[in-house]
């Protein structure tokens, strides 16, 4: 592997006086994408919290670009690593461009880049035809799109920048096929730009479609780690999910595809 612009070493978190993660490890190259898997209460989101700064790990060592998480200045942190959580909650009727400019607050690009980039991440999204209408109004798909577009636009362009972080969680939880494959073929197009992913998905076929390497959680604990092709199999599924699979490989793209018992 390339030189890991991530580096998460013997990370421990907690929650209640428990692990929620315990002791994961893993490196992350410009332009990799590492998809997590697992069941609910895995330790999915708290890990993917921990990688933006959010919480604080009672073991171990996260570093971006060589360099502690925690060293950071603020704003230069949030000018390379962006995050899509689970749900965003905003009651206010900002218009769809409005929320997707908020993406370039940690920014002095100025208005006239900061509208290009705007632009350019509605398009990217299929949501330009929604750029004046209120959000509040949306579907919750389209919501989620939106959110994307947003950190999309935080990441798109950083100058003299090339340690760009992004960490989806459940970036496609909401949306119908076609729209989860357009989500997922932008996030491959910004990791050929050279951004390391991090994503959280449930759809395990999905996952193997579209990650270079997957990390297996279950109960805080690492389960599997490696290429999809090593770590999707019949019996890491039995064991991560307490059901029965079968996995075969996909004609075209020679991924794994898991199907239900």
């Amino acid at each position: 592997m390339n030189t890991p612009l991530l580096e998460v070493v013997g990370l421990t978190l907690t929650a209640g006086g428990r692990a929620v993660v315990e002791a994961a490890e893993f490196g992350l190259a410009a332009g990799e994408h590492l998809a997590v898997i697992g069941p609910n209460g895995a330790g999915k989101s708290s890990l993917v919290h921990a990688l933006i700064g959010d919480t604080t790990p009672a073991a171990g060592a996260i570093r971006l670009g060589g360099r502690a998480l925690a060293d950071w200045p603020a704003r230069e942190r949030a000018c390379r690593v962006a995050l899509l959580p689970q749900a965003s909650a905003l009651s206010f009727p900002f218009t769809v461009a409005e929320v997707v400019r908020l993406g370039r607050s940690p920014h002095a690009s100025g208005s006239i880049a900061d509208r290009q980039i705007v632009a350019e991440t509605l398009a990217a999204c299929d949501i330009a035809h929604l750029r004046d209408r209120p959000y509040t109004r949306l579907s919750g798909g389209e919501k989620q799109r939106v959110q994307l577009a947003r950190v999309m636009s935080q990441i798109w362009r950083v100058e003299d920048a090339d340690d760009r972080l992004l960490l989806l969680d459940e970036p496609v939880a909401a949306l119908d096929l076609g729209h989860q494959r357009l989500v997922m073929r932008q996030v491959a197009a910004l990791a050929a730009q050279g951004v390391a992913v991090v994503s959280v998905l449930h759809d395990i076929s999905l996952a193997a479609r579209y990650a270079d390497r997957m990390l297996a959680l279950r109960d805080g604990q690492t389960i599997a780690a490696g290429t999809p092709a090593a770590v999707v199999t019949a019996e890491r599924m039995q064991r991560l999910f307490d059901t029965q699979t079968r996995v075969i490989t996909h004609p075209d793209t020679h991924t794994p595809v898991v199907l239900h018992g």
